[in-house]
């Protein structure tokens, strides 16, 4: 059996690059694979920071023969009146490398015409293996970068590369590197290592410090930490995120246990925390029953030798960070509200939509305008309203310009210290949530309402000025924005016009005179722009894409309310009893969907047929019904109400044409259908679902 290994190896690569890369260096090495018809057996990638690798097992020698079936010409055109073969058919076979005698024909839509079966012969995979390095090069990053003098892109310079089929080296060359059979082991610990034999790739690196396999790395990582764990009767905070990059971040792993001063733990646990996670990648200590202990884990990228000199470094660091910490947590604490929220006047939110202070000043605009629409009661607006005046006075301060990711956090703080309500701080701190799929979503009102009011006039703001996203470039966060506005709707349960939140913001912007003018154009984009983030959010709630196509074709008054009838829609489209009331909606549909509005109103003198007054009567009867389930937001009543049409619309077609000889009969009977169309229309356009009477 042929086993088939390509390793690249890299500068350090980003920990936050590599699973992504890794997954796909696998999608690609398939799809390759298959594309040139190799049959293998097992496919196997590995990752450190210094390299991605893919080992091929079973590889067969040849790719699969192709046999394929090849039409000519029609037999009329193929054979004489005497059967013979004509100039058409010998150039046909001729061009396809065969002959006459080759040639049996085949009934295509009831018409003959002549076929040869050609057979492509496999080419051998050392052959096709010396392509292999289009996967390489297909592979993208967030970021890219060239170096030298080379034209090529890629995460970080290609410093050497791996591509055996066998013991025989595969040539390429990338970059101006070429294919080897050497390999780099750990950068400090290791030696350069040939590779005769791609079955041994990890047990060789293995020896040199390096496990190139990151779900073992992750688990070495796991049982040190569950057994200083067990030794010290501690808990150590561990998160997925955390241990995946750190996991990244080493190709030898050895865990240690490092500590702080015990001052330092007066310091809010959110300082502490974030300072050891997120700067430096440490795993924070608790002690059993949950609180901080001046204790902090690492991984090193190494042995346990020299390793009380690792801590003691390490030890070091944290301290500087942490000193530096309790310098800006009291220096900041020395200054009033007043005097962070007069700098806000000097930090620019964007060059064009001017202050932060300007930005606080539309947010507390908008707050006041979604108190007065969710009804809040008196204790909660003065509770919104002076989170709202204060809401950013953490941006200026020492702490969070150190700590960027504790915005809220220390406004929450701060705002405590300096004699605000548990109400208003907590407020302060929920306003920024949910700031990630996957985050906690603010667990008061108030922080809804703010949340909402600072994440709209962010998106109009920036959509106007003509930064829209792109695929690759989202540097505001709008997408997370748009989410987070959908979410703390549909979680809140609140009707609110999204059109209208929006062309309030836009009115703001335009009082202040920041903008000047925003145009019905840029309204247009920014309600796209929340239909693409409406589109994925159902797309999270496993909602069909068909099925979102069909509620968001009109305007976004209540997002709990399109969520219900998408919903509905979901498990009617799996409803075997379902069919003939959607056949009867849809074809309503279909029938007006080119014809131009009726200029007349319906003459209940022209309805002729008993079956049209009729489906007239029904339809006069469930219009106001409708729009009263619409108002009361109740889409269940309002679909059942209109599904009761479909009997009425069935007699209707059965018996009446509906483009009569006589014009003033067709253009009303259309103008009746017009009329029901568009209270189907209310609910969903039933044009865009793709009906299956059998579940997924």
């Amino acid at each position: 059996m042929n086993n088939v290994l390509f390793e690249i190896g890299v500068e350090e690569l980003p920990a936050r690059f590599i699973d992504q890369t890794e997954k796909q260096l696998y999608k690609r090495t398939l799809q390759w694979l298959k594309n040139h018809r190799l049959d293998h057996g097992e496919v196997i990638t590995y990752s450190t920071p210094r390299r991605i690798a893919v080992l091929i097992k079973s590889v067969s020698a040849f790719q699969t023969s192709l046999t394929e079936e090849v039409r000519g010409p029609a037999q009329a055109i193929a054979q004489d009146d005497k059967g013979d073969w004509t100039r058409a058919a010998i150039g046909f076979t001729k061009g396809q490398n065969k002959t006459p005698d080759d040639i049996y024909i085949k009934d295509v839509k009831g018409k003959p015409y002549i076929f040869i079966k050609k057979e492509t012969k496999g080419v051998a995979a050392k052959t096709l293996l010396k392509s292999f390095d289009a996967v390489i090069k297909s592979l993208n990053f967030p970021q890219s970068m060239r170096w030298g003098k080379e034209s090529f892109n890629f995460s970080r310079p290609i410093r050497w590369i791996v591509a055996l089929f066998n013991d025989e080296i595969i040539p390429f060359t990338i970059a101006n590197v070429s294919t080897g059979n050497e390999s780099d082991g750990h950068r400090f610990l290791g030696d350069k290592i040939t590779i005769t034999n791609p079955l041994e790739y990890e047990k060789l690196l293995a020896n040199q410090f390096v496990i190139v396999n990151s779900d073992k790395r992750e688990q070495i990582i796991q049982k040190q930490l569950n057994g200083l764990e067990k030794a010290n009767n501690f808990k150590i905070a561990t998160d997925e995120s955390l241990l995946r990059e750190v996991c990244h971040l080493v190709e030898y792993p050895t865990v240690f246990l490092g500590n702080f001063e015990q001052s330092f733990l007066s310091l809010p646990a959110e300082v502490l925390v974030t300072a050891m996670k997120e700067h430096q990648r440490y795993f924070p200590v608790l002690d059993t029953s949950g609180q901080l202990m001046p204790h902090f884990v690492g991984v090193r990228n190494g042995t346990e030798d020299h390793l009380e000199t690792v801590i003691r470094g390490n030890e070091k660091v944290l301290y500087a960070r942490l000193a530096d910490a309790v310098f800006f947590y009291e220096e900041d604490q020395k200054q009033s509200i007043d005097h962070y929220l007069a700098q806000l006047e000097r930090i620019v939110f964007q060059e064009q939509l001017g202050t932060i202070a300007m930005k606080q000043d539309r947010v507390l605009s908008l707050t006041k305008y979604l108190l007065e629409k969710l009804k809040v009661d008196q204790l909660s607006q003065r509770t919104a309203l002076r989170a709202a005046e204060i809401s950013k006075l953490d941006i200026p301060t020492l702490m969070v310009d150190e700590f960027p990711e504790l915005q809220g956090i220390i406004g929450e703080k701060y705002a405590l210290h300096y004699g605000e309500t548990k109400e208003v701080a907590q407020t302060i701190r929920e306003h920024y949530l949910p700031r990630h799929a996957t985050d906690n979503m603010p667990t008061t009102q108030t922080g809804s309402i703010i949340s909402l009011a600072d994440k709209i006039d962010t998106i109009v703001g920036i959509i106007a000025v003509g930064l829209m996203p792109t695929g690759s470039r989202d540097p505001y966060g709008l997408r997370r924005h748009g989410n987070a506005i959908l979410k703390i709707l549909l979680h809140e349960g609140w009707h609110l016009s999204l059109e209208s939140l929006i062309d309030e913001a836009i009115k703001h912007y335009e009082l202040t005179k920041v903008i000047s003018s925003i145009d019905n154009e840029i309204r247009k984009k920014i309600i796209g722009f929340f239909k693409q983030r409406l589109d994925y959010v159902l797309t999270e709630e496993t909602i069909d894409q068909d099925i979102s196509d069909a509620v968001l074709l009109g305007p976004l008054h209540s997002i709990p309310f399109l969520m219900d009838k998408a919903r509905l829609l979901s498990r009617r489209k799996y409803d075997t009893d379902y069919q003939q009331i959607q056949e009867a909606l849809t074809r309503v549909l279909n029938i007006v969907k080119n014809i131009k509005a009726q200029d007349k109103p319906l003459d209940i003198d022209l309805l002729k047929t008993v079956s049209e007054r009729k489906l007239y009567d029904k339809f006069s009867k469930v219009s106001q019904a409708v729009q009263q389930a619409k108002e009361q937001l109740d889409a269940e009543d309002m679909i059942e109400i209109i599904e009761t049409l479909s009997t009425n619309i069935n007699e209707f077609f059965e018996n009446n044409m509906v483009m009569d000889k006589d014009e003033s009969i067709k253009n009303n009977r259309l103008t009746l259908l017009q009329g029901i169309a568009q209270l189907i229309l209310s609910f969903a356009d039933f044009r865009k679902i793709e009906w299956r009477q059998t579940k997924k």
